[in-house]
């Protein structure tokens, strides 16, 4: 059996690497010519996730993993704060949270390492057909094709393949535009310093403005005391960050911007609702080149919604059926436990337990369920930043977050 994957982003590429080392015939067809070639931000990934990765990777490549991630565990406690760097509160003690953060680069090379020789780059699938005797077939941008006994479509939010199995779309804009950037924790002032923490923060303020902070630090930090191991490309403690708007035609026209233009751009932005020069210091001095913009898109929460399609010899996952937000830092996580769930399927279809078909519509009987999950949450922290952009909540914002600003400090206080 030929199963061939499109798309090379994180679910793709860790399921060819499970598939390869559960002794599976796969193809995975990547349009980059370089896997490094992808945002630059970081990725949370909970228990579950790091479950079913295990599962798809050899323990070296997993070993390499773990070494190369940041531990939630050894971070202080999340902080929310106001547009002017107030603290509003706390998250809850992450002294037993199993999760971690990578960069998305250090683990695309890490599945990429682990599809070896089946990862093809450089090469764009531009059209799903079938063959004379029904089975799946694409066709690449050169004009040239493939058949295969399964296809999985792992070409993200705008996938052809999905598109080709619903006959429509299965995702749209969310309403909110992001922007991301790196900043070295020894760029910011000590004051600034002092106050982020090695933590994550989120921050909110009216007309639809929020900032996510995100600590990583893979060294000092690290899962897996393993230098010979480790991959990551940030080597010093850095905040990743995403600036969120309400999308419009001003931030639309921001997407087109690029580095140093963009930076400032978002700042002006920023300042025009109020936030304060301390708040924005992480934006300020972030490396110019590493800012860049992204559109949220979203599929349905409702699982009857994903994967309407019947089950076939052709498939899908990840992004390409539940398209989500990363509000909710669940995105990559659903992604993996996808592939995991689809080679846990397919091995069941290896031993004759069961039909191509019947694992097919179990493994998206599942994914539909999972995919609902961190769609419902993601699209919490979306709606809310939406709902500070309306004549109510731009009010309700400003006027509540001194008050909660006080209460806070006379918490800590006592």
């Amino acid at each position: 059996m030929h199963i061939v994957v499109a798309g090379g982003g994180i679910g793709g590429l860790a399921l060819a690497a499970g598939l390869r080392r559960n002794g599976f015939d796969v193809s995975v067809f990547e349009r980059d010519i370089d896997v490094a070639a992808t945002g630059g931000y970081h990725l949370t990934l909970d228990g579950r996730a790091q479950s079913a990765l295990q599962k798809l990777l050899s323990p070296k490549a997993f070993e390499r993993f773990l070494a190369s991630s940041s531990a939630l565990r050894l971070r202080e406690r999340d902080a929310f704060w106001d547009r002017r760097g107030r603290l509003l509160g706390r998250g809850p003690d992450l002294g037993n949270n199993p999760g971690v953060d990578i960069d998305r680069i250090t683990l695309r090379t890490i599945l990429a390492e682990s599809a070896g020789a089946d990862l093809v780059l450089g090469r764009t699938v531009s059209a799903v057909s079938r063959t004379d005797d029904g089975k799946p077939r694409v066709v690449f941008s050169d004009g040239s094709a493939l058949g295969c006994d399964l296809l999985v479509g792992a070409d993200g939010t705008r996938s052809l393949v999905a598109r080709h199995l619903a006959g429509s779309q299965t995702n749209w804009p969310a309403g909110i535009v992001g922007f991301s950037g790196r900043t070295a924790a020894y760029d910011l002032s000590l004051l600034e310093r002092q106050r982020l923490g090695p933590r994550s923060g989120f921050a909110i303020g009216p007309r639809g403005t929020a900032l996510y902070v995100g600590y990583l630090d893979p060294e000092g930090n690290a899962v897996l005391e393993a230098t010979d191991l480790r991959a990551a490309v940030t080597t010093v403690p850095t905040y990743i960050w995403g600036a969120m708007f309400t999308e419009s035609a001003t931030t639309d026209g921001m997407r087109d911007r690029r580095g140093p233009e963009l930076q400032a751009a978002l700042l002006a932005r920023f300042r025009r609702n109020g936030w304060s020069t301390r708040s924005l210091e992480v934006v300020a001095r972030a490396d110019p080149d590493s800012v860049a913009a992204f559109r949220f898109n979203a599929a349905s929460t409702r699982a009857a919604d994903l994967a309407p399609w019947p089950a076939g010899a052709i498939t899908a996952l990840g992004d390409a059926v539940h398209a989500t937000p990363p509000t909710a830092g669940a995105g990559a996580g659903a992604a993996i436990r996808d592939a995991a769930s689809l080679v846990a399927h397919m091995d069941q279809v290896a031993s004759g337990d069961l039909t191509l078909a019947v694992a097919i519509s179990r493994f998206e009987a599942d994914m539909r369920i999972r995919g609902s999950e961190v769609l419902a949450l993601a699209m919490k922290t979306v709606r809310l930043i939406r709902a500070t952009d309306t004549p109510l909540g731009a009010p309700v914002v400003a006027a509540a977050a001194p008050v909660m600003a006080a209460v806070s400090r006379l918490t800590r206080r006592r």
